[in-house]
């Protein structure tokens, strides 16, 4: 069984081997939001913990994949005396491990570089006109000074990733839904997943949720879900779902802050008109039988 942790309102996976699972067994993507960065989160170095979305949690949940469980008792508790001592023993030994890591890979670089540097640091011997020294100078001397002289700064050490909590402690089984499961968005995330897709959320392309063939590492989506409360979308609010997530790809691409791009307007005197077509293939609406007020169809090709 795998717990997951409420936090603000949804699921967190702290055990990789929970998330794996999730990930391969049941296609649930979930987002990393953890880092080992010194300098913050990075989207491309996200770690432990995973959050996923509500729809995700209450999914598993009423799957029996889960169990969804609050913490919040436990850990709110000030822990006793003998806690942060063994919390403190534990973390100093971390340190030291990191350091003694650390101190056998620089002796190890040095080793494949053992050669040049003896002879740098002879020839600073015989230019000091200490020739017996550097005749007596030996490739286990310059391994011995390196070490000798090794400092291993604290504050440089590696973040530890937030993962499973290294006590016992307890936790409080929650039996209340997370999830609508009733909402037109919920249904639509259970009937896809139940048709085998790899779904997860599409908020940052102006959508609902993303498809994806296979896992979202190895394949690009291939739809767009936008879930409507009336089975009529008008022309100008297609076209600026499709400008949207032109803007989110964009920006997932150079990585940088988007800007909004202008449907029509004038530059030196000049007129630009826009046309738009909606690649049918890449777009799926949740109401069948979606229609758009419109007779023409829309073909994107600028003019002037």
């Amino acid at each position: 069984m795998i717990y997951l942790t409420l936090l603000n309102g949804t699921g967190y996976v702290f055990n990789a081997d929970d998330y794996m699972q999730l990930r391969t067994k049941h296609r649930i993507m979930g987002a990393p939001v953890g880092t080992a960065n010194s300098k913050g989160w990075s989207s491309s170095e996200a770690a432990l913990p995973v959050e996923l979305t509500k729809w995700e949690t209450q999914w598993l949940i009423e799957s029996g994949v889960v169990v969804l469980v609050s913490k919040a008792a436990a850990l709110t508790t000030p822990p006793s005396a003998k806690m942060l001592q063994v919390y403190k023993t534990e973390f100093e030994a971390g340190l030291l491990a990191q350091a003694d890591a650390l101190k056998a890979e620089k002796l190890r670089e040095t080793e494949r570089h053992v050669d040049k540097i003896l002879v740098g640091k002879r020839n600073k011997l015989l230019k000091q006109c200490k020739i017996a020294e550097a005749a007596a100078l030996t490739t286990d001397d310059v391994l011995q000074e390196i070490a000798d002289n090794f400092v291993f700064e604290p504050q440089n050490a590696l973040v530890e990733l937030a993962c499973s909590h290294m006590m016992n402690h307890f936790a409080q089984i929650c039996t209340e839904s997370v999830y609508d499961s009733k909402s037109l968005k919920y249904r639509v995330f259970r009937d896809l997943w139940r048709r085998g897709k790899f779904v997860t959320s599409g908020e940052a392309f102006g959508a609902d949720f993303l498809i994806y063939p296979g896992d979202p590492i190895l394949y690009h989506a291939s739809h767009i879900v936008i879930i409507l409360n009336s089975p009529t979308i008008l022309p100008l609010e297609l076209i600026c779902k499709f400008e949207l997530f032109n803007v989110g790809e964009q920006q997932q691409k150079e990585n940088q802050e988007p800007e909004l791009p202008a449907v029509s307007g004038r530059q030196e005197g000049k007129a630009n008109r826009t046309e738009y077509k909606i690649a049918a293939s890449r777009f799926f609406f949740a109401l069948r039988g979606a229609t758009i007020r419109s007779s023409a169809p829309f073909s994107r090709r600028e003019s002037s």
